[in-house]
């Protein structure tokens, strides 16, 4: 079958571009049942079934993830989110921090600053930087969290890289990403999450690294602006893509601007590679063309799935699916459940 991802004339968000794994859903959640939260509410509200929690496939949208997270630290009045041993760190804890960072100077300056005053205000982490001549290092270690699923570690990472990126607003490369655990079930989901060159586990820290030099550059960012990113942050530093280089991000941005999709020799040329060479890089990067096709299928069905002005049978016209049953069993393959479960709070719940 040959479709486009998006209907002409429709417009989706960056943020949308991608789904969260239910892993990093119930991951979340572990902290607030230690300490006794009822959750059913945390994921109404962000209109997320409580039926995808037992179904390992199953995919949130970004959208909902953002929601997800936002309520569960209001609910929890934690941005730790219950995983500090050493105690909860209030909300607005983060906004003061930025302030705190933003008129540092340079990028070095900033995330120095901020970390010391993450150290004053909490015994649940250290986040520290050092640099050589070349390579910058941002070391995470655990002090006192119970965090068996390393949700929060994970978390954090991103969020000091997201942050640090929003400051001088560039893209910071990350060189390798260390982690001083075994390799997870859901290591896949490193790569959208750091888009590191290297990624390890069993190592001796948690680390990431990037070239030094944009420690140097300066902070671009003001209270005006600080202002207007504290809306939404740091819930949307989790799940805001990042610039893919990758030939599967490459081809990822491609077929989104297309009405349907190019034949793979067609793909290939306007990459100037041979088929075969396209071929051999995607299997380097763990993918295939047939896979990139299916994964941007699947992200933007569960993107109108959030959508109630959408009917079940107008998606999958719009995904080019014959006829509506082929997109149910299709929806069920990649997610383990049906696009009437997934959609079950929101036509429940009018979110």
């Amino acid at each position: 079958m040959k479709t486009g991802l998006y209907p002409p004339g429709s417009s989706v968000s960056d943020s949308r571009k991608h789904t969260i794994p239910i892993h990093f859903v119930v991951a979340a959640l572990r902290g607030a049942r230690a300490r006794g939260l009822d959750v059913v509410p945390v994921l109404d509200a962000a209109g997320i079934a409580s039926e995808l929690l037992s179904a390992p496939q199953a995919l949130v949208s970004t959208e909902q993830y953002t929601a997800f997270i936002q309520q569960l630290w209001l609910s929890m009045s934690d941005e730790f989110l219950g995983f500090s041993v050493a105690g909860p760190s209030k909300i607005g804890t983060f906004a003061m921090m930025c302030y705190t960072a933003i008129h540092a100077g340079t990028l070095q300056r900033a995330l120095s600053r901020g970390m010391r005053f993450y150290g004053l205000i909490s015994d649940a982490f250290r986040v520290s930087i050092s640099r050589d001549d070349n390579r910058a290092l941002l070391t995470f270690e655990n002090l006192a969290l119970d965090d068996p699923d390393h949700f929060l570690t994970e978390c954090w990472l991103v969020i000091w890289h997201g942050f640090a990126c929003w400051l001088i607003n560039k893209r910071i490369p990350i060189i390798d990403a260390v982690f001083d655990y075994a390799e997870p079930p859901h290591a896949a989901e490193y790569r959208r999450m750091f888009y590191a060159r290297s990624t390890q586990f069993g190592g001796a820290a948690i680390t990431l690294s990037f070239p030094a030099s944009y420690l140097d550059l300066p902070v671009v960012q003001n209270e005006h602006t600080l202002k207007a990113f504290l809306k939404t942050s740091p819930a949307d530093l989790l799940v805001k893509p990042k610039n893919d280089d990758s030939l599967t991000g490459r081809i990822r941005a491609m077929l989104r601007q297309r009405a349907d999709y190019p034949e793979f020799e067609q793909v290939a040329a306007e990459l100037y590679l041979t088929p075969q060479t396209l071929r051999r890089r995607l299997k380097d990067e763990g993918s295939s063309y047939q896979q990139i096709k299916d994964n941007l299928r699947r992200d933007t069905a569960v993107y109108f799935l959030s959508r109630p002005e959408l009917s079940i049978d107008d998606i999958a016209l719009q995904l080019g699916f014959s006829e509506p049953s082929a997109f149910h069993r299709a929806f069920k393959k990649w997610t383990g459940v049906t696009p009437g479960v997934y959609r079950q709070e929101k036509q429940g719940r009018g979110v």
